[in-house]
């Protein structure tokens, strides 16, 4: 059987290890789906916290007295380093603890976060609110993937995990929509000010309006009934944990793909990040656009086109297996690293806001085909019981190269090489076109040995 057609029939048969168990779990029930749609608005929340803050570059730069760099690291460092600190953490507690209490304590938090970041008055208290958005939605990726485990057969479990996956492209488009509509208000006058905090600037008061949701969402998780823990295969199946050394020895016999691979797709996971940081500010910049126009135009296209290609991603690399490539998952990640690059350079050529605007359009289409695919493809060819660990060194090193590096890299490039903040889209450009072009090398050197591992499967 195919690679892809593993994972269809995962979708119609129970899990291994105890099929009775799995056909009682109330999975399909309305409170199971209650339970994704809740967690799907949580993780759009999420989204649309960590990413608002694209849309305010001009006015935080303008009001502090930032250069790029500086203010990359709000986007970067400040959400990145505590966003790692504490995944762990709330990792271990989900394992122990209650999954729900996690969840509606770190989205309380978080929601707090940003609106404080609203009413931060020096750079470093922006900085520590950042820093503490970053650490409390650390919780939400392990709860909230346990939690769906055990509401749902295993029958349904992809399905599930496909509705709420859709919730980064959601939240990073309704960031720049409603970032855009608030921003536009603000400075038009019909939002001025908030009961007992008096004045604000716009941009935060679109900070301190973008945290309340999150309220709201933490308050809809209080009516989840938690779903009881089913036991892992190893417990019923009679099958051995896996040791260290086995671990190890698994990791080095394929290097070949498992190095290659954890450095190609972080490398791809850059433009991803990169593009949503600072296209906004290419478009303020260079073509003299608003905030508000540009929030809402490019905020609808992320939205849109992002979502639009998570969703066709499985049809793509269908179509690719039926031209006899059963690789065709990381197949489809290398063709669009490849498509990248000279996207990316095209934007230096771009001469008007439409050129430019499409240019970015097609990036969110190229960058967003590979990601569930490439996901699926560790998935598939890993041994079940070392799955997690492969999962979260992957999380670990596409975190760390899209949250921390990507927007820091095009800040560096334009304050220390051009030194011009208007050359920021040639910085886009230049960043994304060589984080591709590395993608596309370590891709094509994991091809070979991923085929491998598939008919070794």
């Amino acid at each position: 059987m195919t690679a892809l057609g593993q994972i269809r029939a995962a979708e119609d048969q129970p899990a291994h290890s105890d099929t009775r168990a799995d056909e009682q779990q109330p999975g399909g029930t309305a409170a199971a789906w209650y339970l994704i749609f809740v967690l799907t608005l949580a993780y759009t929340c999420s989204f649309v916290d960590r990413q608002v803050l694209n849309l305010l570059v001009g006015p935080i730069k303008a009001d502090f007295g930032l250069d790029d760099t500086r203010l990359s690291l709000l986007q970067g460092l400040a959400f990145t380093s505590a966003y790692i600190i504490m995944s762990p953490v709330f990792g271990r507690i989900a394992d122990v603890g209650s999954r729900k209490g996690v969840l509606v304590f770190g989205i309380a938090l978080w929601s707090i976060g940003t609106s404080a970041c609203g009413l931060a008055r020096s750079y470093w208290q922006l900085f520590a609110a950042r820093f503490g958005v970053g650490g409390a939605e650390a919780c939400l990726t392990p709860a909230a993937w346990s939690i769906i485990a055990d509401a749902f057969p295993a029958r349904m479990i992809p399905r599930a995990f496909s509705v709420y996956m859709m919730g980064p492209y959601l939240g990073g488009g309704l960031a720049l929509i409603f970032g855009g509509l608030l921003l536009q208000g603000a400075q038009g006058g019909s939002l001025s000010a908030l009961p007992l905090l008096g004045a604000m600037k716009p941009w935060q008061l679109v900070f301190f309006l973008a945290g309340l949701p999150g309220i709201l969402i933490a308050l809809m998780l209080m009516f989840v009934k938690e779903p009881a823990r089913r036991a892992a295969a190893t417990a019923s199946g009679g099958t051995h944990r896996m040791s260290p050394a086995e671990i190890r020895a698994i990791f080095r016999r394929w290097r070949g793909f498992y190095g290659n691979f954890y450095v190609g797709m972080p490398l791809f996971i850059i433009p991803l990040y990169a593009f949503p940081a600072w296209m906004p500010t290419v478009l303020i910049r260079k073509f003299g656009v608003s905030a508000g126009q540009v929030g809402v135009q490019y905020g609808i296209a992320v939205l849109i086109t992002g979502s639009l290609s998570v969703l066709a991603s499985p049809w793509v690399a269908r179509a690719v297996e039926r031209m006899g490539r059963r690789d065709s998952l990381l197949v489809v990640a290398l063709v669009a690293a490849v498509a990248m690059v000279p996207l990316s350079l095209a934007l230096i050529w771009a001469s008007d806001y439409w050129t430019a605007f499409a240019i970015a359009t097609a990036a969110s289409v190229l960058y967003s085909l590979p990601q569930a695919l490439s996901s699926s493809a560790l998935q598939m060819v890993t041994p079940n019981r070392m799955r997690g660990l492969a999962s979260s060194i992957y999380v670990f090193v596409v975190s760390v190269a899209g949250l921390a590096l990507a927007p820091t890299f095009v800040a560096l490039i334009t304050d220390h090489v051009f030194g011009d903040e208007r050359r920021v889209g040639d910085s886009l450009a230049i960043t994304c076109a060589v984080a591709a072009a590395g993608a596309t090398f370590f891709l094509a050197r994991a091809l070979p040995t991923y085929r491998r591992m598939l008919d070794a499967g």
